[in-house]
């Protein structure tokens, strides 16, 4: 499959990220079949600070009629009821706002898209949310306005104003979201990345001439 996809493809970065979803979608496969049923179980701990009975266990109305008043949100959730597909930006964020935005137990959310997707199975979508809850992963995934702004479509209202819920700093949603949980470290630029590997391999270059 992956030789096929890369072979056929004219761009070539577009494939692989194709064949990473494919890989994602086969190991999500390969889990589903060794656990059954137990995909909607929480398969470990949450990592947010807060126990399962802290979340709500229903879909609130306003998310399910897609009138949450956060407009990249409703936007979202309208394009999921009217054409039953997302992409997989939209999919991480509605699912962040679900479990961290709005506490509500992931197996709400996970149970809402299979009702609505068109290419929704149990493997693939129950265990994409337990890695956004933090339940089958090593800390939960939210986001901020900033990244909306990064991956969403001119179509997508993203203004502060209409998303004020998610115009913050990931430090601040950290400590509003997670309040029972240490600070987060601060979170390093690219360009700040790069300069700080590339001072780090500077200074191994010097010390392997030194030695």
């Amino acid at each position: 499959m992956r030789d096929a996809v890369l072979s056929a493809a004219a761009n070539q970065g577009e494939a692989e990220k194709m064949v990473q979803q494919l890989a994602w979608r086969d190991y999500w496969q390969r889990l589903h079949a060794d656990l059954g049923n137990r995909i909607w179980d929480d398969l470990e701990d949450y990592k947010t600070g807060f126990q399962p009975s802290d979340y709500a266990r229903d879909l609130p109305d306003d998310i399910a009629r897609a009138e949450t008043g956060v407009a990249s949100m409703d936007h979202c959730l309208r394009q999921l009821i009217q054409t039953g597909w997302l992409h997989n930006h939209a999919r991480l964020y509605l699912a962040a706002y679900v479990c961290h935005f709005r506490r509500v137990r992931w197996q709400a959310g996970a149970q809402f898209f299979l009702t609505h997707l068109l290419d929704g199975d149990p493997a693939s979508n129950n265990l994409s949310w337990q890695w956004v809850a933090s339940t089958f992963s090593h800390k939960p995934y939210y986001f901020n306005l900033d990244n909306m702004r990064r991956f969403c479509g001119p179509d997508v209202d993203v203004t502060d104003r209409n998303n004020r819920v998610f115009a913050d700093t990931y430090e601040a949603l950290h400590r509003r979201l997670f309040p029972r949980l240490d600070p987060p470290q601060p979170r390093q630029k690219k360009s700040e990345r790069a300069n700080t590997s590339a001072h780090r391999n500077g200074a191994q270059q010097t010390q392997t001439v030194q030695s």
